[in-house]
């Protein structure tokens, strides 16, 4: 199976994977860095943590708004200059958040991230999708969403080598590093075979998306549960084991890298299994075996027992996300595939924004950021399971033609 889906690819699809890859990758890289220093902007602010989430809130909560922006140009003038665009306003943003002269100003630039931040995953998507053979989906659909988990683990790295030299503002100066890749974008990849120009003039979102309002209501309430699954293992978890735990930078890093390779098999595993056993299947499977991990990823109290937990809630939890690229793009209108798959996944994004600032209230209230993030991730996998369950499949669609689900 897997020999069968890595044979065979040109050079220009090599390039447009690695591309994507990198963006999404690099683009989580930026996000996650903030949520290895909460309590430090927090204390340098003169604030609580509760207010320094709601920087995650908003960076969550305008990614829609950057999904439709750059999606519409994707649609409108071809996936590749536009993604090339939003890498370099993304990394922009993020390295401004270091100049960030008080709370206001903070939060402003990270909003204006999440705006560019919501633009990458649903173009990149679509020009991944749209360039490799349908055999090859599941495949690549996980090794895209190993871009998640690699973001995260390239942060946790980040943090612990410049975080206790250089502090927090410091750790996001790095957060420029990711526009180098509009460099290789420019001079490596080609534009979408399924992008037409003429076709792109004459399509109209309302026109294209209102005989599919059944199908995109489902797709958000399905991506904000399971928005909900990722965000909440995760946003909080290096906070969780700072003040829970009492972890220090090396420890906290360490057993985030251990998470995230987690992840990184997990997203492969699933993403390869789905191209067999097919999308919702494995997002069901994987949203279930989140439930018996729940206890060993946060109520354990050893060091290697808490690694173990969020090695194996992160294989899972990734595994999901592993189906989502292919998945969306197969079930996505033709005319609106650059806008379509980021929007859904963006207002799903938006709806479980408020994730950080809840779970930081929960530990608040009872005093543990361990009950907190198992209650949110527990009601979180039975929801995913259940609309991945009562969903739509169209594995190996024609991403060239109209879409058609059954």
């Amino acid at each position: 199976m897997i020999v069968s889906a890595l044979k065979g690819w040109t050079r220009q699809q090599k390039h447009v994977v690695a591309a994507s890859y990198l963006g999404w990758t690099l683009d989580a890289f930026d996000f996650f860095l903030l949520t290895f220093v909460v309590t430090d902007i927090a204390r340098e602010f003169g604030t609580d943590v509760p207010s320094i989430t709601t920087a995650i809130t908003l960076t969550l909560a305008f990614r829609p708004l950057g999904a439709f922006i750059f999606g519409r140009l994707a649609d409108r003038f071809g996936r590749k200059p536009v993604l090339q665009v939003d890498v370099a306003l993304y990394a922009f943003f993020a390295f401004a958040s270091s100049f960030s002269p008080n709370l206001i100003a903070f939060l402003v630039l990270r909003s204006l991230f999440g705006v560019a931040m919501g633009g990458e995953w649903g173009i990149g998507a679509s020009l991944t999708m749209e360039s490799v053979r349908p055999e090859s989906r599941g495949l690549v659909s996980g090794i895209l969403q190993v871009g998640y988990p690699s973001g995260f683990l390239l942060a946790s790295i980040a943090y612990y080598l410049l975080f206790p030299h250089f502090g927090w503002r410091g750790l996001f100066v790095a957060g420029l590093v990711p526009a180098l890749l509009v460099l290789y974008i420019r001079s490596n990849v080609a534009e979408s075979p399924g992008w037409n120009h003429e076709r792109a003039k004459a399509s109209r979102i309302l026109h294209v998306l209102r005989p599919h309002w059944q199908l995109a209501l489902h797709a958000v309430l399905l991506m904000t549960f399971l928005n909900l699954l990722s965000h909440g293992t995760q946003d909080l978890y290096p906070t969780f084991l700072k003040v829970d735990h009492g972890f220090d930078p090396g420890m906290k890093s360490a057993t985030v890298i251990v998470a995230n390779i987690g992840a990184i098999l997990g997203s492969l595993t699933f993403g390869l299994l789905s191209q067999r056993f097919g999308r919702r299947r494995m997002l069901v499977v994987g949203a279930m075996l989140c439930l018996p991990m729940l206890p060993l990823w946060a109520f354990s109290q050893n060091g290697l027992l808490l690694a173990a937990g969020g090695f194996a809630m992160q294989f899972m939890v990734q595994g999901c996300w592993a189906v989502i690229p292919a998945h969306l793009n197969e079930l996505s209108p033709a005319d609106a595939r650059g806008t379509f798959p980021g929007v859904v996944y963006q207002l799903g994004n938006f709806f479980a924004s408020y994730n950080a600032r809840l779970q930081a209230q929960f530990a608040i209230t009872y005093g543990s950021y361990g009950f907190a993030l198992a209650a949110v991730a527990g009601v979180a996998a039975l929801a995913t399971a259940f609309f991945a369950s009562v969903g739509q499949e169209a594995k190996d669609i024609d991403l060239h033609a109209p879409a058609v689900v059954t």
